[in-house]
C-alpha cells in the first residue's frame, strides 16, 4: 500500500505568468510613491530636522543689518514714544501682536547688573524711562525674531518650532555680539548699544542688543 502523501500540482505557466505580473505592479506603484530626494538639495534640507541653532545663525545677520538701518537715537525715540505711544510705534516700529518691535541707539552708562540685565543711564532720555539691556547668558524673548516683520508663524511645523527660532537668533547673537565682551563687569563703564524692544510700557525699554562697544 502506498502511504506517501500526494505531490502538490507543479505551478502552471499562466499561474506564474500572473504572479509575476502582480509582483511588477506592486514594485511600479513602490517607484510611482517614491521621491528620490538628492543631498544637499532643497527638498532634502526640508527632510531634516529642524535646527534653531542654523536657523538662527542664517537669520542673525540680515536681522542685524535691519536693526542698524531702522534704529533712532534714543533721545528722539524717548520723547516720541511718550508723547504719543501708537503714532511713534506707527513710525519708527515694526507692528507685532504683542507690541510694536523699536529700534533705538544710544550712549549710556551702565548700572548694577541684575541677572545679566544693567540699568542704563543715556543722556537726553527723560528719568522716568527706564532704560535696560540684556546682556545674558540667557538673553530672552523673541524681539530679534519679530524684528523685520517677515519671519511668520505659518513658516513653521508649530509654535514650539517658532519658539524655537527665536531662541536660536538670540544665541547667533550672542555668540556674535556679546561672548566677546565681559558682560559680568560692565558696572559703571560706558556702553555703546544698538538693538530692539517691544514697545508695551513707553516707560520701559528691555533692548535686546544687535551691537554693543564698552568704552
Amino acid at each position: 500500500m502506498n502511504t506517501s502523501a500526494p505531490k502538490a500540482p507543479a505551478p502552471s505557466r499562466r499561474g506564474l505568468m500572473i504572479s509575476a505580473g502582480v509582483a511588477a505592479a506592486v514594485l511600479i506603484g513602490i517607484a510611482l510613491d517614491t521621491t528620490v530626494v538628492s543631498i544637499g538639495s532643497e527638498a532634502d534640507v526640508r527632510q531634516q530636522a529642524f535646527s534653531p541653532d542654523s536657523y538662527g545663525q542664517a537669520e542673525f545677520p540680515r536681522i542685524q543689518a535691519f536693526v542698524k538701518d531702522k534704529a533712532v537715537d534714543a533721545a528722539t525715540l524717548a520723547a516720541a514714544v511718550l508723547d504719543d505711544k501708537n503714532a511713534a510705534a506707527e513710525q519708527y516700529g515694526t507692528p507685532a501682536s504683542t507690541g510694536a518691535i523699536m529700534f533705538v541707539t544710544l550712549t549710556g552708562t551702565a548700572g548694577e547688573a541684575k541677572s545679566g540685565v544693567y540699568t542704563l543711564a543715556v543722556q537726553g532720555v527723560p528719568d522716568d524711562i527706564t532704560v535696560r539691556v540684556q546682556t545674558g547668558p540667557a538673553i530672552n524673548g523673541t524681539d530679534l525674531r519679530d524684528a523685520p516683520g517677515d519671519i511668520e508663524f505659518g513658516a513653521f511645523k508649530n509654535q514650539i518650532e517658532y519658539q524655537d527660532a527665536g531662541s536660536g537668533i538670540n544665541r547667533a547673537m550672542k555668540a556674535a555680539v556679546l561672548d566677546g565682551i565681559d558682560t559680568a563687569n560692565l558696572t559703571g563703564r560706558t556702553l555703546q548699544v544698538t538693538g530692539a524692544f517691544r514697545l508695551i510700557n513707553p516707560k520701559n525699554w528691555m533692548i535686546t542688543p544687535v551691537e554693543v562697544t564698552v568704552q
